[in-house]
């Protein structure tokens, strides 16, 4: 009979120890305290990861995330500010690690697309609705009325 149970026992285990595996891919550093950590937790929350499409540096589970985690922790450690945190990883990885990219004119596209998309809709629109419908030629008209004198 117990032999029976070690292929559950095991399917157990295997199970139980994947939500472990899984949460072993973020970091957890201690920190002194509660304002620190908040900080690291709002600096993270910040970026963006250079590998994942549209995943913070807190989410991300990829190599880079965890190496960039831990530049973020040791700049705060060095007591470093925010912005030139914010300085240092943008220096490094572009624009694209900001979630949030200064305004300036190589973002000019990126802030400005959806005014541009939203005022090219507006000009399409306003034609369409103002364009008058064609008027009906005389075979139509004809048609259209043989079709109501069969409904009458």
């Amino acid at each position: 009979m117990t032999r029976a149970l070690i292929p559950l026992v095991r399917l157990v285990l295997l199970v139980g120890g994947v939500p472990v595996l899984a949460a072993s891919a973020i970091d957890a550093f201690g920190f002194e305290d509660a304002q620190a950590a908040t900080r690291y937790q709002r600096l993270l929350a910040e970026f963006r990861c250079p590998k994942c499409l549209n995943e913070s540096l807190a989410s991300s589970g990829a190599p880079i995330a965890v190496d960039l985690r831990r530049t973020v922790r040791r700049l705060l450690d060095a007591g470093e500010s925010d912005d030139s945190i914010r300085a240092h990883l943008q220096a490094r990885y572009g624009d694209f690690v900001l979630y949030d990219p200064p305004l300036r004119p190589s973002t000019w596209l990126l802030w400005f697309s959806p005014l541009l998309l939203a005022l090219v809709a507006g000009v399409v629109l306003a034609r369409v609705v103002r364009r008058p419908a064609p008027a009906p030629t005389a075979t139509e008209r004809e048609q259209a009325r043989q079709l109501m004198q069969k409904i009458q």
